[in-house]
């Protein structure tokens, strides 16, 4: 049998990855991230171009989607305002790179985050364990910017809406996600914008069993768009 020679430019590399590149290595397996049917982002940075003004992102799903015009509208004037909705649950990596990449390239003085309405294939404790991750990622690539943490808004009022079940959406698992970040914030020294009581109860808000017509929409741009200015600087 013949002796391995290894270049010289690679002799004194680490052992382990000496050892991969042998024939043969079989690389260590990942876990694979639960998807949905569709994943999507959306990310507008708006008045990217001018620095009169204080910048504010708004991190969510398609609810933050939703009000992100009405909450521009409120904030004109004192600040401009972007927005990154996507579907990308908050243990999904691939969040964590989006968001990454929109703080290493920009600057903001407020960032709201929620995540809470998608990847119900994952439970609660994962939410958990994912949620200070998803904090100190903001942290990181954002040391600078104040933090408002807005609670995730419950589904349209229903019987169903209330049972919860493994794998789908319901008020009782909205809930439980709400109370693990509000535990997971204690002592942070971040905000909350509370979304899901003014809307609770409120069929009458709702364009279909999650989403908000204009008068839901109203209600959470005006409580967003307060908690924004109190810390803007």
């Amino acid at each position: 049998m013949q002796p391995i020679c290894f270049p010289r430019a690679i002799r004194f590399l680490p052992l382990t990855f000496l050892i991969c590149l042998l024939p043969g290595c079989a690389s260590v397996p990942q876990a694979p991230v639960a998807r949905e049917g569709i994943e999507w982002c959306d990310i507008w940075i708006a008045h990217a171009n001018e620095t009169n003004l204080p910048r504010v992102l708004l991190i969510g799903d398609s609810i933050t989607r939703g009000y992100y015009p009405a909450v521009e509208q409120r904030l004109a004037g004192k600040a401009y305002v972007a927005r990154l909705a996507t579907s990308a649950f908050i243990s999904d990596p691939m969040l964590l790179q989006q968001v990454s990449m929109v703080l290493d390239h920009n600057r903001f003085e407020v960032i709201q985050f929620n995540n809470g309405m998608h990847g119900w294939q994952h439970d609660e404790a994962e939410y958990g364990r994912a949620f200070h991750a998803f904090v100190a990622n903001l942290r990181r690539h954002a040391p600078q910017a104040k933090l408002i943490w807005a609670s995730t808004t419950p589904l349209k009022p229903s019987a169903e809406s209330r049972t919860a079940h493994p794998g789908q959406a319901s008020d009782a698992r909205v809930a439980a996600r709400n109370s693990i970040a509000l535990d997971c914030l204690k002592g942070q020294g971040i905000a909350l914008t509370d979304l899901y009581t003014p809307v609770l109860g409120h069929a009458e808000y709702y364009s279909d069993g999650v989403h908000f017509n204009r008068d839901g929409i109203a209600v959470q741009a005006g409580a967003v768009a307060a908690a924004i200015r109190a810390l803007l600087p």
